[in-house]
């Protein structure tokens, strides 16, 4: 079955240009032209892909972002006219897997999309292999679920990633660019403080001690470790 991709966009040109462009390539297309339009179609339309305009009526693609936040197998491409460097890194908090400013070239954001997918289907197989048990915490790759002292502990598709990348890779050391890299699919958008925040938000959701399973490696970037020590006294 052919992968669906969902445009939404207020402007029917952009809209009508990209529809044209992803059915040529073999995409299965939808539209919507507002932010609650694009919720009610990602429920009955079930995209592999969504390429979101973030100044919309009604709902702006920041808004849609956080309303999806918990969708595992939607993959999100951001399109905005705004270069400043606050709004990538908004909307990578949200959830968004890349970002590219208007006016762009339609090739690029064919090469962007068919990249999100890619990594999609090679993250959902990787995953199905491995569950990750330290003590009291569990990290279910099939149904990427993070339990922890038999309570489920809500992440965002970014938080699950990262968290499964170090916890899978033991002791490796990461640069920060390379996390970047291998879990936001990209060299260098959004700066290496997105990693931070998501290592920080990570830790504090974990809690004391699991929260010591990640590490900084001060002037390089992250490890995890294998284990950790409990105090049960």
């Amino acid at each position: 079955m052919e992968d669906k991709i969902l445009i939404v966009d207020d402007e029917i040109g952009i809209v009508n240009a990209l529809s044209y462009a992803f059915t040529k390539e073999g995409y299965k297309v939808d539209i919507a032209r507002n932010g609650e339009e694009a919720l009610s179609k990602l429920l009955s339309f079930q995209p592999k892909v969504m390429i979101l305009d973030i100044m919309m009526p009604k709902m702006n693609g920041f808004e849609v972002c956080k309303q999806v936040s918990n969708r595992k197998d939607l993959g999100i491409l951001l399109l905005s006219a705004k270069t400043d460097i606050v709004d990538k890194i908004l909307g990578f908090e949200f959830g968004a897997d890349d970002y590219i400013t208007k006016p762009f070239d339609i090739r690029e954001v064919i090469v962007r999309v068919k990249s999100i997918i890619r990594r999609l289907k090679k993250n959902m197989e990787e995953q199905q292999i491995k569950v990750i048990k330290i003590h009291d915490l569990e990290v279910i790759g099939v149904q990427r679920k993070v339990i922890l002292q038999g309570k489920n502990i809500e992440l965002t598709p970014k938080e699950f990633d990262l968290l499964y990348l170090l916890l899978s890779n033991t002791e490796k050391v990461f640069e920060r660019d390379h996390l970047l890299d291998l879990v936001w699919g990209m060299e260098y958008v959004g700066g290496t403080r997105t990693v931070d925040i998501h290592v920080q938000r990570l830790r504090s959701k974990l809690g004391e001690p699991y929260q010591e399973l990640i590490q900084t490696v001060y002037g390089i970037g992250y490890k995890a470790i294998g284990d950790i020590y409990e105090d049960r006294s």
